[in-house]
């Protein structure tokens, strides 16, 4: 089966379950996704607005809305639109491109809060050369670094998958997922494994900095009150993201690999999409509510538009 020419399509089958509840389906699913874009573009606005919000952590914390806007618009208007078609298909470009936007979403997310977990090692354990070390500049070519690293892993995981001559086009998931295109193929897949295994070392690399950096935070914390009042306004809702977005790649990961079956279709379905809904919409709420600057700059930027509307 050739994958190479135009018509070739493929068929989401993870779709099959939703067709009697499809208006509550397409209802709700429409409301979470306006939801999650209103409430990142309304916080990219506000850091970008206000001055104060210039800093290391807010800049980062600004690069989680923009990756979860790019995260929920690779699903959900594909989503949104199968739930009323008869036939749930894919094109193979389409469906290359879908792919490439997820895992682009997915390792920007963990190489982003890796870094923020450096950025507050630098914060808690050495505050004295804090603005020295994370520079204005720093930050934008640290900001660079995780984009440019991230579609580099993306595209070398797409390229080896592209190359694959297809022998069957039926997925088992309501969007393209890598690993269920490569089962798909008629030839050696070696190559796709070995750079899956260069991947999960790579990010366990990413998780040791991370249990580094909160090893010391912790303990730098926990000698002063100073100390552990700023670990729980800034680093608490960065480990809730990063243990939410964490448990829903494992849940994917571990559903991928042991449900198996029509009957677990609902539960592969709702595991599957949990790193896509869940950090694009909590990481608003989670570092909106929680860290007071970005909650005190909201709170400015809504009065100020309140009075320029009574006195218009």
């Amino acid at each position: 089966m050739e994958n190479t020419s135009g018509g070739f399509i493929f068929i989401l089958h993870g779709m099959n379950d939703t067709r009697t509840n499809k208006h509550i389906y397409f209802s709700f699913g429409l409301l979470i996704y306006l939801v999650t874009l209103f409430a990142n573009i309304t916080l990219i606005i506000t850091v970008i607005l206000d001055k104060t919000l210039h800093e290391p952590m807010y800049l980062l914390i600004c690069n989680l809305y923009v990756n979860g806007i790019c995260g929920a618009s690779a699903f959900y208007p594909k989503i949104l639109a199968d739930l009323f078609s008869d036939s749930h298909i894919i094109s193979y470009s389409g469906c290359m491109l879908q792919m490439y936007i997820i895992y682009s979403y997915s390792f920007c997310e963990f190489t982003c809060l890796t870094i923020m977990a450096y950025d507050r090692y630098i914060a808690i354990c050495l505050p004295l050369e804090y603005h020295c070390i994370m520079t204005q500049q720093k930050v934008m070519k640290l900001l660079v670094f995780t984009w440019l690293f991230s579609l580099l892993e993306t595209s070398v995981g797409i390229a080896l998958t592209a190359r694959l001559p297809m022998c069957g086009n039926n997925i088992d998931k309501i969007y393209c997922f890598n690993w269920d295109v490569v089962k798909l193929s008629c030839t050696d897949v070696t190559l796709n494994n070995v750079y899956l295994y260069v991947l999960i070392v790579s990010h366990l690399s990413q998780a040791a900095v991370i249990i580094f950096s909160y090893f010391h935070i912790i303990r730098a914390s926990l000698h002063s009150k100073t100390q552990w009042g700023k670990f729980m306004q800034t680093c608490l809702p960065h480990l809730i993201t990063l243990l939410i977005f964490t448990a829903f790649q494992l849940f994917d990961v571990m559903c991928a690999r042991y449900c198996s079956g029509q009957g677990h279709q609902a539960l592969r379905n709702i595991l599957g999409m949990e790193f896509l809904v869940g950090p694009p919409l909590l990481n608003p709420i989670i570092y909106g509510m929680k860290i007071t600057q970005i909650r005190h700059a909201l709170l400015k930027i809504y009065r100020h538009r309140r009075k320029c509307l009574q006195h218009s």
